[in-house]
């Protein structure tokens, strides 16, 4: 996609090694809106490989954990009707991997918000390869306040 992701739009400076732009060496998803989803497309690299042609789980955690977070920290921008959105953390989050995931072609990523408050919201993600869901995920990402590490890291 030419237009620009939500990690690009909201935080180009991040180093995040699953989510951030600048970080030239992490996985640099990008997450964009689509209806009530966020979603994305994301290509493996060889390095990122469990074994010859399969995915690692550790890499599949790291997606669903950074697109997880993306998508609450929009849905709870809009929320509160916010020109940017707020610095999320993951407070926890489970990932089912069903089936191995090919690492020679892209994964699919969808995202959508279970339920939330005022600071914090449950997501829950697949990660597809082709037709075939291979990792499923679910979370609960807060925002932060002033005097968290995180609070400035966007």
């Amino acid at each position: 996609m030419t237009e620009p992701s939500l990690q690009e739009k909201y935080a180009p400076q991040s180093i995040c090694f699953g989510c951030g732009p600048a970080n030239d060496k992490g996985l640099r998803i990008r997450s964009f809106l689509d209806g009530g989803e966020v979603v994305m497309e994301w290509t493996p690299r060889p390095e990122h490989q469990a074994f010859p042609g399969m995915l690692n789980g550790g890499i599949i955690g790291a997606l669903l954990d950074c697109h997880m977070n993306w998508t609450a920290a929009h849905h709870l921008m809009v929320r509160a009707v916010a020109e940017t959105p707020p610095v999320t953390v993951t407070a926890e989050f489970s990932v089912k991997l069903k089936k191995p995931t090919p690492s020679d072609k892209p994964v699919h990523l969808r995202a959508r918000v279970m339920e939330s408050s005022a600071d914090r919201a449950v997501v829950e993600a697949t990660l597809s390869s082709g037709d075939v869901v291979c990792a499923t995920g679910r979370g609960t990402f807060v925002a932060v306040k002033p005097g968290h590490p995180a609070y400035h890291r966007w």
